[in-house]
């Protein structure tokens, strides 16, 4: 398709869940009560609390953005991973039935989607380096950490650009993992859950089949949960080493 090409069933998912995560959310603020809490307000109250707890255990500076960010990068991930346990032909087969020949309907096992919000955390992390540091500091970070060392010194001059090379991999690195982690953990899911509704051939295997589509699918809510909150967490870790300045290292 192209270079330029949008996946427009995973942008639409992507953007539904958004939305539905801003309406859940936003009903649960609207419904607040400081007496006994409903089911919806505990749910979220739980979700905030155990966010801002670990938010706050792991950045130590002071950003007002940082803790909404990962509960948004949370539940948005958790919402996007947990249409994988939507069975793989209800929806495709509905959108065929409309027209559509083709139909990812989980954000998270596109590529595009995983690299794409782990690139808008790299580009915070860009951002907060060179407003903490400074521009100096930040090219500093890149070709001297974590040696001290001094331009009179003609090792600096050699050390320098190999130092520029092994830091700007290890920073490129930090995006392209947290993309391809969440991206290869759902995909691998997905693919499972394939290959289990592909056993639906007969009586036997297709009750076998069944026991298999429910204990993956158990199983599976850990995982979707735990590769939300993985994304959460590195993605706070990151914009706090993007706060830390150099004698912090």
């Amino acid at each position: 398709m192209g270079f330029w090409a949008i996946n427009v069933d995973s942008i639409f998912w992507s953007v539904f869940l958004g939305v539905v995560f801003c309406v859940i959310f936003r009903t649960a603020a609207k419904k607040a009560t400081a007496g006994v809490p409903g089911g919806l307000q505990n749910a979220v109250e739980m979700i905030v609390d155990f966010i801002d707890d670990t938010t706050s255990s792991i950045f130590q500076h002071t950003n007002s953005l940082i803790a909404p960010m990962a509960l948004t990068i949370f539940v948005w991930v958790f919402l996007l991973n947990l249409m994988d346990l939507v069975p793989v032909d209800w929806i495709p087969e509905a959108a065929m039935a409309m027209g559509i020949h083709y139909m990812k309907v989980v954000p998270s096992t596109d590529p595009n989607i995983t690299l794409g919000l782990a690139f808008s955390v790299f580009g915070l992390i860009i951002f907060f380096s060179i407003k903490e540091k400074g521009v100096g500091g930040f090219v500093k970070e890149l070709t001297c950490h974590p040696f001290e060392v001094s331009l009179r010194s003609p090792l600096t001059w050699l050390f320098l650009p190999i130092n520029l090379v092994l830091e700007t991999v290890t920073l490129i690195a930090k995006p392209v993992s947290l993309g391809l982690r969440l991206f290869g953990n759902l995909y691998a899911g997905e693919m499972i859950f394939i290959l289990i509704a592909l056993m639906y051939t007969g009586l036997a295997l297709g009750l076998t089949a069944a026991v298999l589509q429910w204990a993956w699918a158990v199983f599976h809510v850990l995982v979707i949960t735990l590769q939300a909150f993985i994304f959460a967490v590195l993605t706070v870790v990151y914009l706090a080493q993007a706060h830390d300045v150099s004698d912090e290292h």
